[in-house]
């Protein structure tokens, strides 16, 4: 059975950049997008909304991810069949809304767009009555269920006094001693602590949803007594559970009495030579812990208590090890003891306790990967049942503590590292502690951007034949950086190579091949191509004093009525990213081109020959009519003669035969 997602309200309609996805309410406030696909090429996109009847520049941004802390969230990253959950800004309801695009604001470009349905009605959470009061004390305000599994008691008073209760859910008319356990609000199935007034949430274990059982009740369980209890209605629609809920309380409920916000707590350590933070918060008798390390796909990070006191000690050592799954897309921490520094063979070496016998008592929270760094939340216990695998954390004092980087094997599992990738020092952790930060924000400076360097410029030199294709920018490495000019995601592509330079001689013809979108109603994939003397183009988009700016020298010609029109457009070809962008990873333009694969609409090419003038200026340009910033330079040279004439430092004269080379060079200018 396909899991809830909540009500269906379409799917992506995508016009450029890969947009693609299913969208669903979750709730009032929240969108839920199955399957997430855009290239990330767009220099100013994000997740956009309004009640225009189209998208269009007058909506604002849905801020993700929700976390970001600056005055304005990063641009919308590439995604490659993600699950992403956007919750509108505060105030905002889906019913307010008519839309949700994929939007470039820099060019006021929507890449793909979804419509809300007029009549739907989002999924909402449900209010029932206080608990009953039996015993103990129990008693609390109304009870809300946000989701399929979360429920939302606020107002919590017990007095603690029961040997061994818990909260407690199953079926039939009233409680009874079949039913199961909840976890409490720090996830912990100890016996329940006394509550004064505290606002909490609890979530169903496993698979469990609020459909599944006919009551809540905190319950002692050695003497089968029921403190107190709700009874779940059957009629039920409440929003289905996929992580959009907060600790803290829904939109919807504000009690006179509500308490302010606990501060927050900002623990937190380097290590590895600041390539690895850890932030930590003591809930109860668990710990949580926040793993963030600049680390590739492929790699994990691993963290936890040393074998030794005093010293930093890998085996005997208790840690959760950390990682992304790539092929997967998914997220996870495992626990694992180290008995000897090898391999794991299944009895012994750096393994997962569940694969030598023990158990993983670890629990993943969550997981991001952007901006090539990898967080991982997770808890674990300050101690468990497991003696010889698992270590404890003292309540107060501190511990020694390990960490590692190193690559997974072909079982997703910890392989050896390399001795700069493990703790060398002395470090140790009072996890008790609050407000023990000494973190700076050096881990998230992009040091990778250091690394990246542009592509040569590539030439065509001696051809008469041009073939103009749509094709990616190559990030840091292809348009911006060769050209200096912003981008928004495309570019022409000619002969196959990302905007070469053409080198043409005066008074000789020659062809374009244009494939770069005829559809007048989708701008997105309509780009005729034409000849100027602007770096920018974009002549269709200018005003008619701007347009007097440029000299247009092919592809634009005019109507009776004296208006401008383009002539070469033709069918649309793109070349695509397979998956998502890889133009940091590549550093050979070649190795980029095997990452993408062209696609083409039917139909056919338009042809646009062109005659170099006598007096045509040494540096045109090839431009697209209808948006700026798409094409690059076009070198005129003398009949018979391919050497440039302003010391360029390339080519010598090759004479009059048509030869073609492609010459690299970094100067630009």
């Amino acid at each position: 059975m396909e899991p809830y997602y909540g009500r269906l309200i379409g799917n992506f309609e995508e016009f450029a950049h890969g947009v693609s996805g299913i969208v669903y309410a979750v709730d009032e406030t929240t969108i839920f997008i199955k399957g997430f696909k855009y290239d990330g090429m767009g220099p100013d996109a994000y997740f956009w909304v309004g009640n225009s009847p189209r998208p269009s520049p007058e909506g604002y941004i849905i801020p993700y991810p929700e976390d970001y802390v600056g005055r304005e969230p990063p641009i919308l990253r590439a995604h490659n069949s993600t699950d992403v959950i956007l919750r509108l800004p505060m105030g905002k309801r889906i019913r307010d809304i008519r839309w949700l695009s994929v939007w470039c604001r820099r060019f006021t470009v929507d890449f793909g767009e979804v419509f809300i349905p007029p009549s739907l009605e989002a999924p909402k959470p449900r209010v029932l009555p206080e608990f009953k009061r039996l015993a103990h004390g129990l008693r609390s305000g109304n009870i809300s269920i946000l989701d399929a599994k979360t429920f939302y008691i606020p107002n919590l008073h017990y007095d603690g006094a029961g040997p061994d209760a818990y909260f407690w859910v199953g079926n039939g008319s009233e409680p009874s001693q079949f039913g199961i356990k909840v976890a409490n609000e720090m996830g912990s199935l100890e016996p329940l602590r006394g509550y004064q007034g505290e606002d909490i949430e609890i979530q169903l274990p496993g698979n469990l949803t609020v459909y599944d059982i006919d009551w809540l009740a905190m319950w002692c369980v050695k003497y089968r007594h029921n403190f107190g209890h709700i009874i779940i209605p059957k009629d039920l629609d409440v929003p289905p559970a996929l992580g959009q809920t907060k600790i803290t309380p829904p939109w919807w409920y504000n009690p006179t009495s509500a308490k302010p916000p606990s501060p927050m707590i900002t623990n937190c350590k380097e290590m590895l030579n600041r390539r690895l933070q850890i932030r930590w918060e003591m809930q109860g008798d668990l710990v949580r812990i926040t793993l963030s390390a600049r680390i590739r796909e492929d790699q994990y990070m691993a963290f936890g208590l040393s074998g030794a006191q005093g010293r930093p000690q890998m085996i005997g050592g208790d840690v959760t090890v950390a990682f992304y799954d790539a092929e997967l897309n998914s997220f996870h921490a495992v626990d694992y003891y180290m008995s000897h520094t090898a391999q794991c063979d299944g009895t012994s070496g750096v393994c997962p306790d569940e694969r030598i016998g023990g158990r993983n008592d670890v629990v993943l929270i969550s997981g991001e990967r952007k901006n090539n760094i990898t967080t991982i939340v997770y808890t674990r216990p300050l101690q468990t049942n497991e003696p010889v695998k698992d270590l404890t954390i003292p309540r107060k004092g501190e511990v020694n503590v390990i960490a590692a980087f190193g690559p997974l094997n072909s079982r997703k599992e910890a392989n050896a590292h390399s001795i700069t990738d493990k703790t060398t020092d002395d470090i140790r952790i009072d996890f008790s502690t609050t407000n023990d930060g000494n973190c700076e924000n050096s881990l998230y400076e992009n040091k990778e951007d250091d690394k990246i360097k542009p592509w040569p410029i590539q030439k065509i030199i001696g051809e008469t034949v041009f073939s103009a294709r749509i094709g990616p920018t190559g990030g840091k490495r292809g348009y911006t950086p060769i050209t200096g000019h912003p981008s928004w995601g495309i570019a022409w592509w000619i002969n196959d190579l990302l905007i070469p330079e053409l080198y043409v001689e005066r008074g000789q013809t020659y062809t374009f091949i244009v494939e770069g979108g005829e559809d007048t109603t989708n701008p997105a994939h309509y780009h005729p191509l034409y000849i100027c003397d602007s770096s920018e183009g974009g002549f269709g988009q200018k005003s008619e004093a701007d347009q007097k700016k440029q000299k247009v020298y092919a592809g634009v010609e005019y109507n009776e009525d004296g208006y401008p029109y383009p002539t070469a457009a033709g069918r649309y070809c793109e070349w695509e990213h397979k998956t998502v962008d890889r133009s940091a990873e590549t550093e050979t333009f070649t190795e980029y081109v095997e990452t993408l694969r062209l696609n083409c609409d039917s139909g056919e090419a338009a042809i646009m020959n062109w005659t170099v003038p006598m007096d045509a200026p040494d540096l045109l340009y090839y431009q697209c009519y209808t948006h700026n910033n798409l094409g690059w330079k076009i070198r005129v040279v003398e009949p018979g003669y391919i050497a440039p004439r302003d010391g360029y430092n390339s080519a010598s004269i090759l004479g009059p035969s048509l030869l073609t080379v492609l010459v690299s060079t970094f100067f630009i200018f």
